[in-house]
């Protein structure tokens, strides 16, 4: 009789013991708030996944930040006009690929808009709009063409003085890949990943939800409300909006999404996000999107990515690009 009392008592216990927990973290870095929510049944295991985690964006902080002096892409921003600099592998690699989205993009995607952000005040200063000839002056300065690769001897060079690389369209995204790649080694197979909510990464599936993660985009118009609900699984989402960094002159609105080429902010959409498998794709892709508006998108964009377009017309529903 005791055998019959106990054996189910037991399967209780184990149940119970095999429920997963939830475990909520976040630190600062980049200019951001990089928070981990991980699903599993170690806690201490979880903690030490999360701590490498965050080690892994400081380091990276440290690696990509134009704030930081010391910082290798500083470095590159002081002496490139003047010499050839030698950068890690890591570093050559991740230029390179922003050079090949420079391409691919038709300049609407350019890690040298660094003068540019600088002549509008998004780089420190106070914002305003610049006069024709400012933003000339800045526009020869701007062009990934100006920023030289060598492959053989892994350097970068600029081919003139006061070119400026900017890590803003694309640290994020990949400081969020980075960081899920560090929790799958550590043995995490559900967890949330976001920066700042702009950049996010779905891994595995929370508890009770096989669709996914389930994130809520806001309506650009009412932040109260939402406009859709997503779910992601193994996927990437990233939002970029004319209202996180904006300022009002003249009557009108001007935002941070700036169009290389023109050396204006674009205006043609208010909110656009992208759903990729990858972080650093949905981040940099996000804002050529922007720019190009929603036929170029449908045009341009990988089938299997999703593409949510919010046009800048105040009440206008936003739509899925097809």
């Amino acid at each position: 009789m005791k055998r019959l009392f106990l054996a189910p008592f037991a399967a209780v216990l184990l149940l119970r013991a095999a429920a997963p927990q939830q475990l909520e973290r976040s630190t600062d870095a980049m200019g951001a708030t990089f928070s981990v929510v991980v699903y599993g049944s170690d806690r201490a295991s979880m903690n030490q996944a999360i701590d490498a985690a965050f080690e892994e964006v400081h380091r990276l902080d440290a690696l990509l930040s134009n704030y930081r002096p010391a910082s290798e892409w500083s470095h590159i921003n002081r002496e490139a006009a003047a010499r050839s600099v030698a950068v890690s592998p890591e570093l050559f690699r991740l230029l390179s690929d922003c050079i090949e989205y420079s391409r691919t993009s038709e300049g609407t995607f350019d890690v040298t808009v660094g003068p540019l952000m600088r002549a509008w005040g998004f780089s420190g200063g106070e914002r305003h709009v610049p006069s024709p000839d400012q933003i000339r002056e800045a526009l020869e300065l701007v062009g990934y063409r100006h920023m030289q690769l060598n492959a053989r001897k892994r350097t970068v060079r600029f081919d003139r003085p006061g070119v400026e690389i900017d890590p803003g369209g694309v640290g994020k995204g990949y400081a969020v890949d980075r960081m899920v790649e560090v929790l799958r080694a550590r043995g995490i197979r559900n967890a949330l990943v976001a920066a700042s909510g702009s950049s996010i990464f779905g891994l595995g599936k929370p508890p009770e939800e096989p669709r996914g993660w389930p994130i809520s985009i806001a309506d650009p118009w009412d932040h109260r409300k939402n406009t859709a609900q997503v779910f992601l699984k193994d996927l990437s989402l990233s939002t970029s909006g004319s209202y996180e960094k904006s300022f009002r002159a003249g009557g009108r609105r001007y935002s941070h999404i700036m169009d290389p080429r023109r050396g204006v902010p674009a205006e043609s959409a208010v909110q656009v996000t992208v759903i990729a498998p990858r972080a650093i794709d949905s981040e940099v892709w996000a804002k050529p999107y922007f720019i190009q508006g929603c036929a170029w998108t449908a045009a341009h964009k990988p089938k299997s990515w999703r593409v949510l377009y919010c046009e800048n017309t105040p009440g206008a529903a936003c739509s899925w690009v097809e």
